[in-house]
């Protein structure tokens, strides 16, 4: 097993550990149907008339491909670091051990925590924004105060599911997953019996034209996407609790992402074969989107049939949300266990053993940021996430491969270093096609990151206990 790289903590307090380890229960199965639970949820049915809108017709479908290739490609830098360093908190743990106790180390480690506290629970409350969404559909008269009332409950209804040891919960996210499996199979099997490719690829005039415009719609378009596909690396945020790690993280990313990618296409095609893109990219376009799915379902079989469709659209959603805070709240744990974050993280349930603390503490800041809108939700969190998580993680790889050679590695990339390279020109290219604002905002929170980080060093400076190194 690797050994820490910090053994001092970036707190002023030797690291701590309070109540027993984490119990390996997750399977390839269970990881699988975390990973895809996570990735499906209520992503695509609220963001198909997004994606659409991104450029102004079907030929945004294209969005989602390229956010395909990114994610592939980025799914195996996740294999080769969640299968080398199996331990709760994912991009935490590995940042950690590549860059070392030393000052530019501990920056990368500060600033990752910092933007969890922005970027995760945004993720989680985009699902229970799109959980509201969808109530509004069976409740058409519902208002704003009862929208957020309704994200409140789930939220609430989140937590409760999830304060239990990990055994029941591998239990409950299969179930979950099965739902979800059912809700897009059920598109799925519709879609080719009444698909009319008129309406699916009635591209407006200079669909194709390769302008600036062209590319800026491409980068939002594969934003969405890459919002849609975010969530096949969830199970390397409970390393600790998976089993043979070495072989089921790996298998467990590139197994979610292929079957994903094979139904969100499906699902593009049959729904926009059926209810023109036309209907659902409106001026002003309303946030959160029209519920395309639920119309969908109501355009073939009625009304009645498209209620019982969307409280399926709702298990969905509600499965990914789940999923979400599962491994997110992994994450302050496991900087709180090894001391570069608040001890009080690192408590462990005595009798159900797993992190309660950490859980509450990002449910809690999670059912706060469902009151902002979704189009924005969206793009803050994968903005601020860019840099400092998938970016970083590159860095990672090559770090390891050049510095520690001898790390063992049940799973290398493949054809290795061109995935890498592939994944670092398309979170770029994500990057430079945001909006202005939404730069500005990402520049703003890693600013604060750095100088929290410099006050934080300081006060350090000060401690009687510096840190050091141990050989890993």
């Amino acid at each position: 097993m690797v050994q820490p790289l910090f053994p001092m903590s970036l707190t002023t307090e030797a690291p701590r550990t309070e109540g027993p380890p984490l119990v390996r229960r997750f399977g390839l199965l269970q990881a699988t149907a975390l990973n895809m639970s996570n990735m499906i949820g209520v992503g695509p049915f609220i963001t198909i008339p997004a994606l659409m809108a991104a450029m102004g017709g079907p030929q945004a479908i294209l969005g989602w491909v390229a956010a395909l290739v990114i994610a592939l490609a980025d799914g195996l830098v996740w294999s080769e670091l969640g299968a080398a360093m199996p331990g709760s908190g994912g991009s935490y743990t590995y940042l950690r051990h590549a860059f070392g106790p030393g000052r530019f180390g501990r920056l990368i480690v500060f600033l990752f925590i910092w933007q969890f506290l922005f970027s995760a629970p945004l993720e989680i409350a985009s699902g229970y924004i799109g959980f509201a969404q969808h109530v509004g559909y069976l409740w058409p008269k519902m208002t704003t105060f009862q929208s957020h009332l309704v994200k409140i409950g789930i939220g609430i209804l989140t937590i409760v599911l999830l304060y239990r040891r990990i055994t029941s919960i591998g239990k409950i996210t299969v179930a979950l997953w099965i739902g979800t499996l059912l809700t897009v199979g059920v598109i799925v099997v519709s879609g080719p019996f009444h698909f009319n490719p008129k309406i699916a690829f009635d591209f407006p005039p200079g669909a194709f034209n390769f302008s600036i415009g062209f590319f800026l719609g491409l980068g939002a378009a594969a934003r969405i996407g890459m919002y849609d596909y975010l969530g096949y690396y969830d199970v390397c945020f409970i390393g600790d609790e998976v089993k043979e790690p070495g072989r089921v993280i790996p298998r467990s990313i590139l197994i979610s992402l292929v079957a994903v990618a094979a139904i969100y296409l499906t699902m593009n095609l049959s729904l926009i074969g059926v209810v023109s893109w036309r209907e659902v990219v409106l001026n002003p376009m309303p946030d959160p989107p029209p519920a395309i799915a639920s119309m969908f379902i109501e355009r073939l079989y009625g009304p009645w049939v498209a209620n019982g469709f969307t409280v399926m659209v709702l298990w969905t959603a509600f499965a990914s949300c789940f999923a979400l805070m599962l491994g997110w709240s992994r994450v302050p744990y496991a900087a709180a266990r090894d001391g570069n974050f608040f001890t009080i993280f690192s408590r462990v349930h005595p009798t159900q053993r797993f992190p309660h603390v950490s859980l509450l503490a990002v449910g809690i800041i999670s059912i706060a940021c469902s009151f902002f809108s979704l189009s924005w939700v969206i793009d803050a969190l994968l903005t601020t996430r860019i840099l400092v998580v998938f970016i970083a993680q590159i860095g990672a790889v090559v770090w390891l491969r050049r510095n520690s050679p001898n790390l063992q590695r049940p799973f290398r990339i493949w054809l290795y270093p061109f995935p890498i390279v592939i994944a670092l020109v398309g979170w770029l290219f994500l990057l430079f096609t945001t909006d202005r604002k939404l730069l500005a905002y990402a520049g703003i929170v890693l600013g604060a990151g750095g100088l929290a980080f410099a006050l934080f060093s300081r006060k350090l400076a000060k401690s009687p206990a510096p840190l050091s190194a141990v050989n890993g």
